[in-house]
């Protein structure tokens, strides 16, 4: 339908005005060029158009903080209804001020979670929001989702998850997801996802794969009061790991990842009960790091992988995690080691636990698997 689409306009362009639009607009997630392959272009997209009769190419950007608060500020004229000041500024910390993002979260605010134009829009309902959005996968979460199949996509974002370098990759394989919004260039250099609402969607999505092929897992990890226990939660994690970690690799879509995308899809598995998981990563950052929030605990995970010709990430990760647990307040957390070297043991016979203590005097429980 697309090549249809394409040729028509291509056929029709030469008779304008006489039976044909003098002018047409194209709208969609890429730039028409990206449609090149489809037409029968070849795969490096070298020019503008796929059959040299467009004008222009528009962008709608990203909103900035301040138009963010006046499309709130809009509703709340019409309706009466309050968008807190911290509100806004959460939305737009979620979103980075994507169109779509920022209309769908305050569509979820305002019809589903607080429908009385009476009560205000505070930071709890936008969080809330956010998780309802990210579950739910609408279409267009769902179209970026589809994308994550794509060598040119793949090609960068999964070194981007497994906090390795770029290396080489083509620079309109870059642009591409640059002009999808799914990535940005950082001030400091190099790329990193568009937004906290899309660095939790991708990995989450990965981890599908693995999730749908989890046993049946029971929640021994809570306590009575339906609390989480991090010793029960490390013994649980333990086990799964040993009995199950093995063949759960290889429905991992991403094999540099596979490890990460399992434990993802364990602690999936532990939040359905009412938790969240926040992710961190960067290229060259040499690692993931993993913020699981149930009821009263924050459990801080940073996830490393030792491979070929490679020192033990021991070291380097106790660091690491130091930073990470300080930025959240934290004196204790994980550190889960994937050996990925070659010629190991199975995953049962190698997998182990100690705690040790991290330079800065944090009690660290180290997993190695």
């Amino acid at each position: 339908m697309l090549i249809s689409v394409l040729r028509q306009l291509r056929d029709g362009y030469p008779n304008r005005p006489q039976g044909f639009p003098h002018a047409l607009a194209l709208t969609g997630l890429r730039d028409v060029r990206d449609y090149k392959v489809a037409a029968g272009g070849s795969s490096r997209l070298n020019t503008s158009s796929p059959f040299n009769i467009k004008v222009k190419s528009l962008t709608l950007n990203n909103f900035t903080a301040a138009e963010v608060a006046q499309l709130y500020g809009q509703h709340t004229a019409d309706t009466g209804q309050l968008f807190t000041e911290a509100a806004v500024a959460r939305a737009f910390e979620l979103t980075q001020g994507q169109p779509w993002l920022v209309n769908a979260l305050a569509k979820e605010a305002v019809e589903e979670l607080v429908p009385d134009s009476q009560q205000p829009i505070d930071v709890s309902t936008i969080n809330r929001a956010k998780e309802i959005l990210i579950r739910r996968q609408d279409t267009h979460l769902d179209s970026l989702t589809e994308r994550l199949q794509e060598d040119r996509v793949r090609s960068i974002v999964e070194p981007m998850l497994a906090g390795q370098e770029l290396g080489v990759v083509p620079a309109d394989d870059r642009q591409f997801l640059v002009d999808l919004g799914l990535v940005v260039h950082h001030p400091a250099g190099g790329l990193t996802m568009a937004n906290p609402i899309y660095r939790e969607v991708l990995p989450r999505a990965l981890a599908s794969g693995p999730q749908a092929g989890l046993p049946i897992v029971q929640p021994s990890w809570l306590t009575d009061d339906n609390q989480l226990d991090s010793k029960k939660l490390l013994d649980a994690f333990l086990h799964f790991w040993q009995q199950h970690g093995e063949p759960l690799l290889k429905s991992a879509p991403y094999h540099e990842i596979a490890p990460n995308l399992v434990m993802m899809a364990f602690l999936h598995r532990v939040i359905n009960g009412g938790g969240t998981l926040e992710r961190e990563y960067a290229i060259g950052s040499g690692r993931m790091d993993l913020c699981l929030r149930y009821g009263k605990v924050t459990l801080a995970i940073e996830l490393k992988v030792w491979r070929d010709n490679c020192s033990d990430p021991l070291s380097k990760g106790l660091e690491q995690l130091d930073s990470y647990l300080a930025g959240l307040g934290l004196t204790q957390g994980w550190l889960v080691i994937f050996d990925r070297r070659s010629e190991l043991p199975p995953i049962a016979e190698r997998t182990t636990t100690e705690s040790t203590m991290s330079p800065q005097g944090r009690h660290i429980n180290v997993i190695r698997g």
